[in-house]
């Protein structure tokens, strides 16, 4: 057990329906400090949870901060060459990522890198592992993404493929031998069973990958007999600290200049499981204690984190698969092919498109949906934080097929 990546649906033993309330309704932004009453299962109000969103919102944004240079523009490419059975078609994604990125900027592929790339970046490409190979991020897509870059003059010594669990990538198919030259980084490690996890001193392993002084903190949350663990020796080996804090990693904020978010199509219950997940899980150590009293709230405030805001330049969803229930896991019986990728320079705006067509195809599909406003009110909240476009009016989706 010790060697394997507990998920969501694993961690939880709870009703979903009872995690977030809409605006107004129990969170509060006092002074640029989230404070959110979390519901109980009788209706009452938890303890309140504040966290730092202040200490981020105080940071002067950068040239390329969120929402980037298209809020609430999404571009969906569709291709039914892509994917046939289990076969992906690597000419076709290529095809349907330069197709995405031109038309999402409006530019040939040289203009729209040096809108939002330099040569001299060093750029993470963030990839879903989760649920490899059925439903996760699809190598053809990375490999899509680190050939423009390369036809850009960028080396590939400077391409970073990452994601917080290192022993998952290879089983997605992220492995040396597939992306020569290109770094493959896992910012944690997990000990197999019978293994200790803590090194000469004591501490964890993968300590040392996480940066000390880039901090989300959730005051009062600790990760300490957080439900769905067996005991916090087991917490702590998966999530490396155990306090109030989460650690941003050292790969993100002392080493990548730019991040591309290359997320998977796939629900979590009612809600989904794609770009801020892919993000603002995965930039951070300590994540379990966080589901259930802040859970999509997470998504929002670490994407508002200079060291993601001012970085996280392109989104691409890869929805060659999706699934449309059962995630954020893979589970065979409700995958099915889409054949489509979604780009963004705004995540906020790509989930809330993906958000509304993955509950048309649950509904379509039989599955019982609760379409109550609290699924989508953390897209809502980025878009009063500045990071996002996703009210009425203001979300665009350009749709193309081949």
């Amino acid at each position: 057990m010790h060697g394997r990546y507990t998920t969501l649906t694993e961690n939880l033993h709870f009703d979903r329906r009872e995690l977030l309330r809409a605006a107004g309704a129990g969170a509060a932004l006092l002074g640029g400090r989230l404070v959110l009453g979390v519901p109980t299962a009788a209706g009452q109000q938890a303890p309140e949870v504040s966290t730092n969103i202040d200490e981020f919102l105080k940071v002067p944004r950068g040239p390329h901060a969120l929402p980037g240079p298209f809020p609430g523009r999404v571009v969906k490419v569709v291709n039914l060459r892509a994917l046939r059975g289990d076969t992906v078609d690597a000419r076709v994604v290529r095809e349907m990522v330069e197709q995405g990125i031109a038309r999402l900027t409006g530019k040939n592929l040289r203009a729209s890198f040096a809108l939002l790339f330099s040569r001299d970046d060093v750029i993470g490409l963030k990839v879903n592992p989760v649920g490899a190979p059925l439903i996760s991020t699809r190598p053809e897509v990375a490999e899509a993404v680190i050939a423009w870059l390369v036809d850009n003059k960028v080396p590939r010594s400077r391409i970073v493929i990452w994601d917080r669990f290192e022993e998952m990538l290879p089983a997605a198919g992220f492995t040396p031998q597939r992306f020569p030259g290109v770094r493959i980084v896992g910012m944690q490690r997990m000990a197999e069973e019978g293994q200790s996890f803590r090194d000469a001193s004591g501490e964890h392993i993968s300590a040392g990958n996480f940066d000390r002084e880039a901090v989300y903190l959730a005051r009062g949350v600790v990760g300490k007999g957080v439900r769905g663990y067996r005991d916090d020796e087991f917490y702590l080996n998966q999530h490396v600290f155990a306090g109030e804090a989460s650690y941003f990693g050292r790969l993100v904020t002392r080493e990548l200049t730019k991040i591309v978010n290359l997320a998977a199509y796939k629900n979590t219950g009612n809600g989904i499981s794609m770009a801020t997940k892919n993000i603002g899980y995965a930039a951070i150590c300590n994540t379990g204690r966080l589901h259930q009293p802040l859970f999509f709230r997470v998504c929002t405030e670490v994407l508002a984190a200079p060291w993601i805001r001012d970085k996280l330049v392109l989104n691409i969803t890869d929805g060659l698969r999706g699934q449309y229930d059962g995630g954020p896991d893979k589970n065979e019986q409700f995958v099915y092919a889409n054949n489509a990728l979604y780009f963004a320079t705004d995540p906020f705006a790509l989930d809330m498109v993906c958000h509304r067509e993955l509950v048309a195809v649950r509904k379509a599909r039989g599955v019982t949906v609760n379409e109550h406003p609290r699924f989508v009110e953390y897209l809502h909240y980025a878009e009063r934080l500045g990071l996002g476009a996703v009210g009425p009016g203001r979300l665009h989706l350009v749709e193309v097929r081949a």
